[in-house]
């Protein structure tokens, strides 16, 4: 087969650009940012491409609550889960709570009354959070109901001395991963929509581990012998934003959840929201 110049000629760039890109690839697996004392720097602000906030198993797109009123807003997405082997090993019980939560889990979920959303399921909720690393501590604030927690690093001598949202965090670094141990949990939480739960026993390992410099492997390992009949893993990849002028948005959701908590108490006539708030934002 014969081939024009213009033709080799692109070949040639395009073999020389695969080539190049592939190098630039394996090249930026050892870019991922480092503090002065070596370890990898996790600032900055980081946010999960998936759908397990709806359900953390395997699940096609079904129904929500009121299709003749909601139609598809309420739907549910189809989602390919991030429970390793598909299924939480549930005992009998536990599973029939489940159930029970997924029958009503429009008004059950414990996000509907901006309750903040534990670990590890603030991970994955489809908000931003950011990251602020020190040797001695690691902050991490999420956008949803303005969570966060503090990852204290090597210092097992702080420990929690009541139960909390976002729980307690001991962290300690095995090579360039960062394992943190989070107990003290309220049961309250959940793990997604679909009414995945768990009770004021559960243990979280998190492994957070550098892939890329804008990429991280995420895993937890749960345990809880009061609802699972063995220790199981979630795990999926986080990404960190690299637009400029990326920051965290506020979004104090309390006051949108007082008309569901307490509208029923609401003084007949009286407006729901500040008087004067601005509803639309627009110039």
């Amino acid at each position: 087969m014969k081939y024009s110049i213009t033709t080799k000629a692109l070949m040639a760039v395009l073999a020389l650009s695969a080539a190049l890109f592939s190098g630039a690839s394996l090249a930026q697996l050892d870019e991922f940012p480092r503090t002065p004392d070596g370890k990898p720097d996790f600032s900055g602000i980081w946010q999960a491409m998936t759908n397990a906030h709806y359900n953390i198993e395997p699940s096609a797109a079904r129904y929500g609550p009121n299709p003749r009123v909601m139609g598809a807003i309420s739907a549910f997405p189809a989602t390919l889960g991030i429970v390793e082997g598909g299924r939480i090993p549930y005992t009998e019980a536990a599973l029939r709570q489940r159930d029970a939560n997924r029958d009503n889990a429009i008004d059950l979920d414990p996000l509907a009354k901006c309750y903040m959303p534990g670990v590890p399921r603030a991970n994955y909720l489809p908000f931003p959070f950011q990251i602020v690393q020190s040797e001695e501590v690691i902050l991490i604030a999420y956008e949803f109901a303005e969570s966060n927690r503090i990852l204290y690093v090597d210092q097992p001598e702080i420990v929690s001395q009541v139960d909390a949202w976002m729980g307690h965090s001991n962290a300690h670094w095995e090579g360039d991963t960062l394992v943190v141990r989070v107990t003290g949990q309220m049961p309250d939480t959940w793990f997604d929509r679909s009414g995945n739960h768990h009770s004021w026993e559960m243990v979280v390992e998190e492994r957070w581990t550098p892939r890329g410099p804008n990429h991280v492997d995420y895993s937890a390992t749960i345990t809880d012998p009061n609802t699972y009949t063995r220790p199981w893993v979630i795990s999926f990849p986080l990404y960190r934003h690299v637009r400029e002028d990326m920051q965290l948005l506020e979004f104090k959701c309390a006051e949108f959840a007082e008309e569901y908590l307490f509208g029923e108490f609401r003084k007949p006539g009286t407006p729901i929201g500040n008087p004067g708030q601005v509803i639309d934002n627009r110039d």
